[in-house]
């Protein structure tokens, strides 16, 4: 079995010493490089470098610049994608996103992680566990979702939060470990967001 197929199983593999994968997150810098030193109006090649790059896109999506990724072929998106600055995707282990998401600004998706032993640690050894989120989410800025993490559908995740455990469907959830704060209501659906109005409550 080849590290690239331990890694895809899930398995324990090593990154560090494989030429297969050593070359693909060689060329992951590379194609990232070059994505974010284009100039703001080159948005068709954007596009089109991520179109190749990327495992799998469906209709539009953006990605602000600074993007980074460790293979981009393990990274797939839905319809309607936007992504704001400074976002890292560590996509060893698979990350896919349904069809309107919203991702702030400094978020990170990881689905890489290290043995808790050192021996083992030391020897550059890894894991990584697929990330999947759903449909109509928003993520706020700063948010950090670790390995093996599924954030349900029509979820809102708080600025700042670590994201260490399933979240599921219709909740606005923040906080580190994020936990949930309380489901979306009709009220939600409602609701001004006058922020002259909200400030007098």
């Amino acid at each position: 079995m080849t590290e690239k197929e331990k890694m895809i199983s899930h398995l324990t593999y090593d990154p560090n010493h494989d030429r297969e994968l050593l070359g693909s997150m060689m060329h992951s810098v590379d194609v990232c490089m070059e994505y974010n030193s284009l100039n703001s109006t080159q948005i068709e090649r954007r596009t089109e470098i991520m179109k190749n790059f990327l495992g799998k896109t469906n209709g539009k999506f953006y990605l602000a610049p600074p993007f980074w990724c460790d293979y981009g072929y393990r990274i797939e998106l839905g319809e309607n994608f936007f992504a704001n600055y400074n976002c890292v995707m560590l996509d060893a282990g698979g990350i896919t996103f349904g069809d309107n998401v919203l991702v702030g600004p400094n978020c990170g998706f990881y689905t890489a992680g290290h043995p808790i032993d050192f021996p083992r640690r030391n020897q550059g050894l890894e894991y990584a566990y697929p990330i999947k989120v759903g449909n109509n989410v928003w993520i706020g800025g700063g948010v950090h979702v670790m390995p093996g993490v599924t954030i349900g559908d029509n979820v809102v995740i708080g600025g700042g939060s670590v994201v260490t455990h399933d979240i599921p469907d219709n909740v606005v959830a923040a906080g580190n470990p994020c936990r949930v704060i309380r489901p979306i209501t009709d009220e939600d659906y409602t609701r001004s967001y006058d922020w002259n109005a909200d400030k007098s409550k």
